[in-house]
This record gives structure tokens, C-alpha cells and sequence, in this order.
């Protein structure tokens, strides 16, 4: 056993350093504590996430004050294996066509899950790739050709009707009547190569964030409840969640801040449905 005095001198240390207790920040534990409550609802976030949302909600604390914090109190994100991917090539895909504003390119996906009881359930996403917002995120049993126009016809009423439109070529999105009625609005389909979802990337992004921080986290008694927490996932992605490719501020505080942008001008209206446009309403169905 060695004495203080002497590991202190071994060491050129001072001994008065060993005896000073550190200095806990008035502020430090409410911080911790709103880090908490904050991991608890999102327990997908990181720290730069929950900083940045700290940072939002008016707390002065830096990045690395905060990674300090989160080493403390033990917080871990489980990281997620990812495979590798090659650049998109398609002139279609998002390396050869990119969105330059708002309303230049949406795209679209569908996911699936099944509810407690083992009942199916489909949801159709749309995206704005410029600005990353949530545009839609509807939920049924089955989506049939009319439900997805409906859908369609009703974000174009809000938001205006977008240059491209970018997908696969699965057979939800190749349904001759929703290619009759994008063609009818003027909107341009983008489709990608067949295998080849790195070129819709944008889209595969989105919905792995809705899967990972929503079906991964909750399982829905009914369709009623896979609609309402859908609503409110929407919601939080678009005007809370602080995303990383836009500077840790959320799509809809970014798409704000481009109103201006020439392609953000004011909305056209789409096409309104008409029964007769179709011959037959199309069930959309992609296997299991």
C-alpha cells in the first residue's frame, strides 16, 4: 500500500487535486433528468439528436457536455448492421436526379406489419425529398388504386402537385390508373431499376425511421390505434424530431426557412378523382 503523499510525489501530481471534490452544475440535474424523459420517448434518438432537442427546448448546453452526460448515465442506441450498397446509376434514381426545391420530387413506399391479433396492416409513406417532411403516412387493411389517388389528390390540395414523383416499379405504383391520373395532374414519374432500392433512397431512409422509431415500438390493438399513433408519429417527425441531413432542425422549421425558393411557389391544383376516370378500382397488393 501506497501512501497519498507518496503515489502524489511519484507521480508529480498535486496532492490537493485528489481532495477536490468535482463541481456539480445547478443545471445538471434537470438536464439529466429532461434526458431522460427524453430517451424514454425516443429510444432510437442519440445524443446529438437529444441535444439538438435540448438545444430546442432553450437548455444552454453543448454537444459535448451532453455526450459526457450521456456516457454517465449509461445511455446506448444498439447499433443496426448495414449492408452495403452501391451508388445509384439509374437516370431516374437520386444520384442522376436530385430534388432542388420544394415540390421538385416526392417519393412514395408502402410498409407492412400486422396488429396484435395478426390482422394485416399497410401503410403508404410519402415524402418530400427536399425537405425531408412526412407528406403522408396512411394506414388500412388493403390500400386499393382509388384509396392511394384519394390520398394523393388530397396532399396535392394542400400542398400543391410536385414535378416527379419517384418510385419502383412494384405494381402498387405501376397501376394503370394512378399512371392515368399522375399523367392527367402533369406529374412525371421517376422509376427506378428493378432490384434496386439504394436508387430510391430517399424513400427506403424514411420508411426505415418510421419502422425502426414506430412498428418497432408499438404494437397496435386495431387499426384505430395503428391510425392515431401513425397521426402522432407524423407529427413529431415533421415538426420535433431534429433530423441530422438538415443541420439537426426539423423538415418542417427547414421547409420554412425555403418558402421562398422558386419551386416552393404557390401550389397548382391537382386533378380532382372521378369515378369514371377508371375502369375498375385496383387492389394494390404486394404478396406477403
Amino acid at each position: 500500500m501506497v501512501s497519498e503523499r507518496r503515489a502524489c510525489v511519484a507521480l508529480g501530481q498535486p496532492r490537493s487535486t485528489q481532495r477536490c471534490p468535482r463541481k456539480v452544475k445547478e443545471d445538471e440535474p434537470k438536464i439529466v433528468g429532461r434526458m431522460h424523459a427524453l430517451v424514454r420517448r425516443h429510444p432510437r434518438y442519440g445524443y446529438r439528436r437529444v441535444w439538438a432537442l435540448l438545444r430546442g427546448e432553450g437548455f444552454r448546453v453543448n454537444r459535448k457536455r451532453v455526450h459526457r452526460l450521456w456516457k454517465k448515465e449509461g445511455f446506448k442506441v444498439p447499433k443496426k448492421q448495414h449492408k452495403r450498397r452501391r451508388l445509384g446509376v439509374s437516370a431516374n434514381g437520386i444520384v442522376r436526379k436530385r430534388a432542388e426545391g420544394i415540390n421538385d420530387v416526392w417519393c412514395w413506399d408502402f410498409i407492412h406489419d400486422r396488429d396484435e391479433r395478426g390482422r394485416p396492416l399497410k401503410w403508404l409513406l410519402i415524402e418530400d425529398e427536399f425537405t425531408r417532411e412526412g407528406l403522408a403516412v396512411e394506414v388500412g387493411r388493403s390500400i386499393k388504386a382509388l384509396d392511394v389517388i384519394d390520398t394523393l389528390a388530397s396532399v396535392m390540395l394542400i400542398r400543391g402537385l410536385p414535378r416527379h414523383l419517384r418510385s419502383d416499379n412494384g405494381p402498387e405504383f405501376i397501376a394503370a390508373a394512378i399512371r392515368r391520373y399522375l399523367e392527367k395532374a402533369g406529374v412525371a414519374t421517376l422509376y427506378v431499376e428493378p432490384g434496386s432500392p439504394w436508387q430510391n433512397g430517399y424513400a427506403e431512409s424514411f420508411g426505415g425511421k418510421f419502422r425502426d422509431e414506430l412498428l418497432n415500438a408499438e404494437l397496435f390493438a386495431d387499426l384505430a390505434e395503428a391510425r392515431e399513433l401513425s397521426a402522432w408519429w407524423k407529427n413529431e417527425y415533421n415538426h420535433r424530431r431534429p433530423h441530422s441531413s438538415l443541420g439537426y432542425v426539423a423538415p418542417a422549421v427547414f421547409a420554412a426557412s425555403r418558402r421562398s425558393s422558386p419551386l416552393g411557389a404557390a401550389p397548382l391544383a391537382p386533378p380532382t378523382p372521378a369515378t369514371n376516370m377508371y375502369d375498375q378500382p385496383t387492389l394494390i397488393t404486394t404478396g406477403t
